[in-house]
């Protein structure tokens, strides 16, 4: 019951917070690029704050020592809504590629074009892999980090990977180094659910792939390793869930 009502305090507060920083920031539509850049690393701090007060989630982030400076493709573990916000004070101009529909959102598309996402028309196929890439050009172009989850949607803890051909197309065409990131989000906040479960989300950032590798020998590695360390972290983070709800009961149990 604990934990139903903290998610539901969170969840009010998550969108309260978003919605009033969403009127807040409609003067970066008129600034340069980075200052709704700004206002959405605060936003994400935000939350991540959030969580921790009101559902008791804390995160630790590993191998950020591993993120090479410059141009560079992202290809992270996706489980969860919060990677989509608490990856972004990580890098230091990330672009993600999101579903074209999002575009089309009022406030929250107006924003992501004007932070300059990148979309992706998923019914396109072959057009929507040569636009994207055009646009992740001109991004990396820039200097910027491009942010890709490869499965496409999330995927609960501990399901078989089904990851697409646009991270190795992305790859094989802009010629960077491509950094795997694991990631345990989803036991934590579970994906069409409510409920926000107290403990600790671990993000592993793990070896880059350098450029140049065989399309096939790519996509192999970058399954391997993020698949190898997410379950890791998997199994990581249900032992914690379980000694925290052990102790739990221990405390509830009283004592002599």
């Amino acid at each position: 019951m604990l934990v139903i009502l903290r998610s539901v305090l969170f969840n009010a507060l998550f969108y309260l917070n978003l919605f009033a920083l969403m009127c807040v920031a409609l003067p970066t539509l008129a600034l340069p690029r980075r200052a709704i850049l700004s206002v959405v690393r605060f936003w994400a701090r935000s939350n991540i704050w959030l969580l921790r007060t009101v559902c008791g989630i804390t995160v630790e982030f590993r191998g950020l020592d591993r993120i090479p400076p410059g141009p560079l493709l992202v290809a992270s573990k996706h489980q969860s809504l919060w990677e989509t916000f608490a990856l972004v004070p990580q890098f230091g101009d990330p672009a993600f590629i999101l579903k074209r529909e999002l575009m089309w959102l009022p406030f929250f598309g107006w924003y992501a074009w004007k932070a300059g996402m990148i979309p992706v028309d998923r019914g396109a196929r072959s057009q929507a892999l040569a636009a994207i890439t055009l646009l992740a050009r001109a991004e990396l172009a820039r200097n910027r980090q491009i942010v890709i989850f490869p499965e496409g949607t999330r995927r609960p803890p501990g399901a078989a990977p089904g990851y697409k051909y646009g991270v190795v197309h992305l790859y094989a065409e802009c010629g960077v180094a491509c950094l795997p990131i694991a990631l345990n989000s989803g036991l934590f906040w579970p994906r069409r659910s409510i409920r926000r479960y107290p403990g600790t989300i671990i993000v592993e950032f793990l070896d880059p792939i350098a450029p140049g590798l065989d399309k096939q020998i790519f996509f192999e590695r970058l399954q391997q390793v993020i698949e190898t360390a997410s379950a890791r972290l998997i199994e990581e983070g249900e032992r914690q869930r379980g000694t925290a709800s052990r102790s739990r009961r221990g405390d509830s149990s009283g004592g002599p």
